[in-house]
């Protein structure tokens, strides 16, 4: 034995029992132990003779409920976020609805039936001066430049209370105004985006210090937020707040839509695991900085690389890890690969995790000499002579309709761009589209091809 592999341990989400759920990628996940602790495992594996291989996770991260502050920037400012080009999300999708929003598929149950139940709450987070909506575990933040929208009737109450509350209304008022001045978050110019993003931070914090101070600040704010949240029973109470959650940068909506409209790559179908765009440099270099980092001083001697076909350029990454890496270091991958497939030549990686590895062990107890007989009893059960090649591929389109519908027509929306485009195939329709990408994707023998840009 010469390596401890190690499973994902970096900072995840409360209670993760994987730690392919990362929400922070330069912390020890303080739920597994310290960075004390770490040292200590490393010292200890060394005495021993033993080197580590430490499991990493470029693809995604994990974003279900508030533990993940680029998730939550993201959701705050929509395209004006800084973070906006980190996360592979579609801001034109086909539904119009969705344009510069990103859907949120989080809720239980109908969006109008949650938002009548009284279960979406309007808060204010009195130590950052920020407003979030609650909805169980998930943190919802209220775009800042539409604070205002819940600063007026505060603003007003204090100025209705007479002249003992005037100088809390001013300044509450010159706040508000101010709210209301920061760019919009479709204005992604790069010097509007530095300025809202850095003027609203002063301005919830002189918002956080105004309640501090103030009591009476906190107690308009606590009865216009009352007003705002509505009252179940009464479905016209909650049309302030509905009217505010449509103006937001994301859209809430019941779990199950997301198998036809979600705009944001995801880990497959699993809505709380968001895809990272690696092949932006920015990326890579901010959520390999701590991993790198130990490779080069020799805590980790080896890299077991999670699901890297979910990234856009495999070879690419592969070679910045490696030289991120500062010496020749020992990578396998975590990938499915046919039968008949090779692992491509020019990744500069020392094989796979052993999938196929784990096939040929198990064929060994497998009698070939039953397959006539299980071949008989399966057909006869499904009363068909269907072939395992057709039924792969029924299969696949299977779960293009359904579990992956959205990424579908994801897809299909950049093919019809490209098709408008041309004189010659502008009049392939949106549908034809989607229905020949369909059957090209259910015909491939592999798991993914790599075209790209090194392919002449």
């Amino acid at each position: 034995m010469s390596h401890v592999y190690c499973s994902p341990y970096l900072r995840a989400r409360p209670g993760s029992t994987h730690g392919y759920d990362i929400v922070d990628h330069d912390e020890i996940n303080p739920e597994i132990g310290t960075a004390a602790d770490f040292d200590a495992f490393v010292a200890q594996t060394r005495r021993h003779g033993l080197a580590q291989m430490m499991d990493i996770v470029p693809n995604h991260m994990g974003v279900l409920g508030a533990d993940n502050d680029w998730w939550q920037d993201l959701l705050e400012n929509g395209p004006a976020s800084t973070l906006a080009e980190f996360f592979d999300i579609d801001w034109r999708p086909p539904s119009e609805h969705l344009a510069n929003r990103v859907l949120l598929p989080v809720l239980g149950d109908h969006y109008g039936v949650e938002l009548s139940g009284g279960r979406l709450k309007l808060g204010f987070e009195k130590d950052s001066g920020a407003f979030a909506v609650r909805y169980f575990e998930h943190r919802l933040p209220i775009d800042p430049q539409l604070y205002p929208r819940i600063l007026a009737p505060a603003v007003r109450a204090l100025e209705a209370a007479g002249p003992d509350l005037g100088h809390q209304a001013q300044a509450l008022r010159a706040l508000m105004e101010a709210f209301a001045r920061l760019p919009r978050r479709e204005d992604t110019t790069r010097a509007r985006m530095d300025e809202r993003n850095l003027n609203k931070e002063v301005l919830k914090a002189r918002l956080a210090c105004l309640a501090r101070l103030q009591p009476a600040v906190v107690q308009a704010l606590a009865r216009a937020l009352a007003a705002l949240n509505g009252g179940p029973g009464d479905p016209a109470s909650f049309d302030e707040l509905h009217d505010l959650l449509e103006r937001q940068p994301y859209r809430l909506a019941f779990w199950r839509v997301a198998q036809d409209e979600i705009n944001y790559r995801r880990f497959f179908d699993i809505n709380d695991l968001a895809a990272l765009r690696q092949e932006n440099r920015a990326v890579f270099d901010v959520t390999h900085r701590m991993i790198l980092k130990l490779v080069r001083e020799g805590a980790v001697d080896a890299l077991r690389i999670d699901h890297p076909d979910g990234l856009y350029d495999p070879r690419e990454y592969f070679q910045r890890l490696q030289e991120g890496c500062g010496k020749p270091t020992y990578v396998v991958v975590e990938k499915i690969v046919a039968p008949f497939e090779n692992l491509p030549e020019e990744w500069a990686v020392h094989g796979t995790t052993g999938y196929r590895f784990a096939n040929v062990v198990n064929g060994l107890f497998v009698d070939p000499s039953a397959r006539a007989r299980l071949t008989r009893a399966y057909h006869g059960f499904i009363r068909t002579e269907t072939s395992f090649e057709e039924l792969a591929r029924r299969n696949k389109r299977q779960v293009l309709r359904t579990a992956l519908a959205s990424e579908l027509t994801m897809l299909t929306s950049r093919l019809a761009r490209i098709s408008r485009a041309d004189r010659n195939t502008r009049d392939f329709t949106f549908t034809t589209l989607r229905e020949g990408l369909a059957d090209v994707i259910a015909a491939f023998p592999v798991y993914r091809t790599y075209i790209d840009d090194h392919v002449g």
